[in-house]
């Protein structure tokens, strides 16, 4: 703060003075720009749907283009200009701004305004995201469902206006911050990586049973198949009596710990065989052959009656004992065990899990102790992975707060006006 305490003291000593929005710019509505105009080539377009869910606080390039002869009759935002998005469900999108610092104009559609202006275009654009502007703004909301705000309640907002020198200086410094953040998180993002690839290389290493003296056993033999519940309508999830693991449930692992809370109907004379502790779950099928018959299995004793949804296939052992179910949670998985289990699908476009093929498909079946020896390893490898997971977030929250935090200070000026 000393280097921008020390610019205003030189270029500002009687303060900063505050001006409204339309003061220092005026606010230009956009117009016509349709989604179904956007291209992959042509002129630069934005579309103010896009301001919501594709840019940040400025940028230099678009992610849609449109047709040039569409372009030239529609308003354009010239470099240096904010783009901004002025109708959402949310109260706290509406008037979320964009700069535009790239070369030329870009067309820009309805529902937003371009506000040209004589301020640093960035330094605009942090502005928009303080907490002065949001109350400010938060007075000149209307609508019900849809919320919005005019370019004329925009060009009441009050904004400080430091010297240009120093606008540049504190855009400087919240772009560095921005740098940063991102740097962190490709590098817990690729640090998070390495782990779950490690975990898979030990996971894979362990559950190999290269050599002959581990027994192994087809499915067919070792237990018997079931499917799930098929025939449901809407109706019957949003009306449920009774809670199933769904395809994606299964895909996403979650059936390990029946965490979810998703409940269909199931009359009593159509009642499927209720999952149990030590089950194997399947998905029955996928777009890809590489994702196909992903497996979950069921660790916990289930307190209720819980069924498979369609699209999934359960496997149970004639013997639970065989298997311990927290080591089967890892095999099922292991690279030895879906080699096999991908040639089980055939398709084209979609690919199927054949129930014939899988039953042909041997596990090996170690000691229990062993089983237990290794599911121990690999649950707590599992668990680093998986706090590093949860951390990720936590640690990258924690870094937005902290720029919040400067971002609010180096923006937060005495009113010389005043």
């Amino acid at each position: 703060m000393s280097r921008i305490d020390d610019l205003i003291k030189e270029l500002a000593p009687k303060g900063v003075h505050f001006k409204t929005l339309g003061d220092t710019g005026e606010f230009i509505r956009g117009n016509g720009l349709q989604k179904s105009h956007l291209t992959s080539e042509g002129a630069p377009a934005i579309h103010y749907g896009q301001i919501h869910t594709h840019y940040g606080t400025w940028t230099d390039s678009t992610k849609s283009f449109t047709d040039p002869a569409l372009a030239a009759r529609l308003r354009r935002a010239k470099p240096g200009d904010l783009i901004i998005a002025t109708t959402s469900e949310d109260d706290a999108a509406v008037a979320k701004a964009t700069a535009w610092i790239g070369e030329g104009e870009v067309a820009v559609s309805g529902d937003a305004y371009i506000y040209r202006h004589t301020l640093d275009p960035r330094y605009v654009a942090y502005f928009f995201q303080t907490e002065q502007f949001q109350n400010q703004k938060s007075k000149h909301i209307t609508g019900t469902k849809v919320r919005r705000v005019s370019g004329t309640a925009l060009a009441k907002i009050r904004i400080p206006v430091p010297p240009l020198k120093v606008q540049h200086e504190i855009v400087q410094i919240l772009d560095s911050f921005i740098e940063l953040e991102k740097g962190l998180e490709k590098e817990l993002e690729k640090e998070l990586e390495a782990r779950h690839l490690q975990y898979a290389h030990y996971r894979d290493e362990l559950l190999a049973f290269s050599n002959n003296d581990t027994k192994r056993i087809p499915m067919g033999e070792a237990g018997v198949f079931f499917g799930g519940l098929t025939g449901k309508s809407k109706a019957d999830f949003s009306n449920g009596n009774a809670r199933f693991i769904s395809y994606v449930n299964v895909f996403n692992n979650i059936a390990v710990d029946l965490g979810r809370d998703d409940y269909v109907r199931v009359e009593p004379g159509e009642r499927q065989r209720a999952l149990a502790r030590g089950d194997v779950i399947f998905t029955g099928s996928s777009e890809t052959p590489e994702d196909v018959g992903m497996s979950s299995v069921v660790t916990r004793e289930v307190a209720q009656p819980t069924y498979l949804n369609s699209f999934s296939i359960g496997y149970r052992l004639h013997d639970p004992e065989l298997l311990d179910p927290e080591f089967a949670k890892h095999l099922f998985r292991s690279s030895s065990m879906r080699q096999q289990i991908v040639k089980t699908a055939s398709g084209v476009t979609r690919f199927n899990v054949s129930k014939a093929r899988l039953a042909k498909v041997e596990f090996p079946v170690p000691s229990r102790d062993e089983q237990s020896h290794i599911a121990g390893i690999l649950d707590n490898f599992e668990a680093l992975v998986n706090k590093l997971s949860a951390d990720l977030p936590a640690e990258l929250a924690a870094r937005q707060a902290q720029y919040e935090h400067y971002r609010e200070m180096l923006l937060s000026f005495e009113d010389a006006t005043a």
